[in-house]
């Protein structure tokens, strides 16, 4: 009897202390987020990093879910990269134009502010044409919301995720 009593005894007091070691999902949720809101920041510390659009909603129109991940907006301070797509009213545009935002240029009056659950990165980019004052909002989870107002066509928004740019091979 007392040898079953030991067995039961150490059987449990094992158990007991691999389940103490093992994370919950809830610990692997938290370090997860927590690993994502330090990358999210590097970027912004950095001020280097790609917006990739997922959702658009022009002024005065419902959402539009964009196809494929071929529009965005590399954001850096040296050179800004933009190409994505225009759905609203145009006043001063070429005939020429292709509909899209696409411009490149240096972004100028760059302002951070952060909050409690995301950080407002306000930045000017001087096109070809056209002046762009691009307004992003980015949460720590990665995903953002940027809006662009020009002064030759309505404020448009987009919603997507940022991420570090890709390399580019030489």
């Amino acid at each position: 009897m007392k040898t079953k009593l030991f067995i039961l005894m150490l059987f449990l007091a094992l158990s007991l202390s691999v389940s103490a070691q093992e994370k919950t999902k809830k610990e692997l949720k938290q370090e997860r987020e927590l690993e994502k809101q330090k990358e999210v920041q590097s970027l912004l510390d950095t001020k280097n990093f790609v917006f990739e659009a997922q959702k658009v909603t022009p002024q005065g129109g419902r959402l539009i879910q964009l196809d494929y991940n071929t529009y965005f907006l590399k954001f850096n301070t040296e050179n800004t990269t933009c190409d994505l797509p225009f759905f609203g009213r145009g006043y001063n545009v070429g005939y020429n134009s292709d509909g899209g935002i696409k411009f490149e240029g240096k972004p100028e009056n760059i302002k951070i502010e952060n909050k409690k659950k995301s950080t407002i990165l306000k930045a000017t980019v001087r096109g070809k044409n056209d002046v762009y004052d691009l307004f992003f909002t980015i949460f720590f989870n990665g995903t953002a919301t940027l809006n662009v107002n020009s002064n030759n066509r309505a404020p448009i928004y987009y919603d997507g995720l940022i991420s570090a740019p890709k390399e580019e091979k030489k």
